[in-house]
């Protein structure tokens, strides 16, 4: 009796499963307890990564016991793969539906519709995955050499599918004057918010805290370099948007082989309508006028169409601004959603440094609703209106807000819960988002099956799928059209990605 309370005492009186468990519970005391692995850009999320703990050989009753090993897979927190997956599903919605349904579709002006959900919430996820990535860095000169390098493929891509070289899906040809490239599109945002807010995530690493605080700011002060890189942002752009003074304007737009210059008169400053603001005239100087986008959602509104708020041919008496070139993904309001990134890189600190679920989604959703009631009292006080074409600071607020909600319920639900079947399409089209969303979102998938046709270019499937299979059994345009986005689009790549995923294939940048 003895001898064994003397084993038992000294940790050896176990049986070998009790002893591996203590294994596998030290071990993961030892790396924090994290349920969550950072990896360089998410690609290291999809790897195994084994946890050994040798034990030194003891000699119990005689006999030597063998060093144990456990392997052990680390948890990867679904959430960010399904909440990525969800924005990419919006996005082929809104983009491919939207014009049969017009509520979904960005909204004109003022105001915030499904559609004008995608791009933050795209930063938003970003900026959680940059938290997560850099969460280690053994070092910064070569973090940093990786985030220019992914900076620029994001540049590359953005100007091929969004700067006019690509016609897809419906023109077969390819090709842009670059007198009127576009410079600035979605991806480039992306680059530009990644690379500011991943760039300062990298440089301040030095500066991190291994355990916060006590206090509910803790999670604030121990990141303030990155509060304060919003701050400069936010600064700048409000700086700019109320106090640049915005002169008259010209442009020309040829209309049945002639040239007719339009004028449009400014001569303000702080103006937030569409014709005089600063977001538009910054970009005018600094992208030139011939590089911007050519068909503004502000040809929607009542002051421009009949049609509001679809699209629809201009009234003859409409204001000449309707006619001229606007740039959504602008410099100015790219500016203003840095924001967007920074929100979201704290909600991945919070992942990282509190390791309770009840504890993180108390700090998500009190920072969302708080989020939340500042745009709501900024827009219906008329002081700053929620805008996406000019990024305000109540849009950032509002959209933030928003994605931090449905974040927080989806951790709720898939991981807390562990509900994850129903989400497993999101996922996997979250894991192949890049893939998805050159394919899909920008219709190089659809280009490709259009270079196919029978006698005329019109004639080739997927006109027909659409026409035959969707709108005229359901004798409904909108309805045929929406019901082929769903399945024939959302579902098909869902599917497509989940074989991917099996194969363990996936663009990386």
């Amino acid at each position: 009796m003895e001898d064994d309370a003397k084993k038992l005492e000294e940790g050896l009186h176990k049986k070998d499963d009790e002893l591996i468990k203590e294994i596998v519970t030290t071990s993961s005391g030892q790396n924090g307890g994290s349920d969550v692995v950072a990896h360089d850009h998410e690609d290291e999320e999809r790897k195994k990564v084994e946890a050994v703990a040798p034990l030194q050989a003891k000699e119990i009753k005689g006999e030597e016991q063998p060093v144990s090993v456990v392997k052990q897979k680390t948890k990867r927190v679904a959430t960010l793969d399904a909440f990525r997956g969800l924005t990419i599903v919006v996005m082929i919605l809104v983009d491919d539906a939207g014009g049969a349904y017009a509520r979904i579709d960005h909204s004109p002006w003022n105001g915030c519709t499904l559609a004008d959900f995608v791009m933050p919430f795209f930063l938003f996820i970003v900026g959680v995955a940059i938290a997560l990535a850099l969460k280690k860095i053994p070092k910064i000169s070569d973090a940093i050499k990786k985030i220019i390098l992914r900076t620029l493929k994001l540049m590359f891509w953005g100007i091929i599918l969004q700067g006019g070289y690509s016609h897809a899906p419906y023109d077969l040809s390819y090709g842009v004057d670059m007198k009127q490239i576009r410079w600035f599109g979605i991806l480039q945002r992306i680059a530009l918010v990644y690379f500011v807010v991943a760039l300062i995530e990298t440089v301040t690493t030095k500066h991190r805290p291994t355990v916060l605080g006590p206090g509910h700011i803790s999670i604030f002060t121990a990141y303030k370099w990155q509060w304060i890189g919003g701050l400069v942002a936010f600064l700048v752009y409000m700086i700019t948007t109320f106090s640049l003074y915005v002169p008259d304007w010209s442009f020309v737009v040829d209309e049945k082989h002639v040239s007719k210059e339009f004028l449009v008169k400014c001569g303000m400053r702080g103006h937030l309508g569409p014709a005089c603001n600063a977001v538009g005239y910054v970009d005018r100087q600094v992208w030139g006028i011939n590089h911007l986008y050519t068909q503004p959602v502000w040809r929607r509104l009542k002051a421009c169409t009949l049609s509001s708020p679809s699209d629809g041919p201009l009234q003859k008496d409409a204001p000449d601004w309707c006619r001229g070139p606007f740039e959504p993904e602008g410099l100015l309001s790219s500016i203003s959603a840095i924001l967007s990134g920074v929100i979201g890189i704290h909600y991945g600190h919070v992942l990282i440094h509190f390791k309770g679920h009840a504890e993180r989604l108390k700090q998500w959703v009190s920072m969302a609703v708080v989020l939340v009631i500042i745009a709501i009292i900024l827009h219906f006080t008329d002081a700053i209106p929620i805008n996406k074409q000019l990024y305000s600071f109540s849009y950032v607020c509002f959209t933030g807000g928003a994605a931090g909600l449905i974040f927080s319920a989806f951790y709720l639900v898939i991981d807390v819960w562990h509900c994850r079947k129903p989400f497993l399409f999101l996922e996997w089209i979250g894991m192949n988002a890049m893939l998805v969303f050159v394919m899909a979102a920008q219709g190089i998938f659809a280009a490709f099956v259009n270079g196919w046709y029978y006698e005329s270019k019109d004639n080739n499937l997927v006109n027909w799928i659409q026409n035959h299979v969707f709108i005229d059994v359901w004798h409904s345009e909108r309805l045929g059209t929406l019901l082929y986005v769903i399945f024939a689009e959302i579902l098909f790549w869902g599917v497509v990605a989940g074989i991917l995923h099996k194969l363990k294939i996936y663009w990386k940048l």
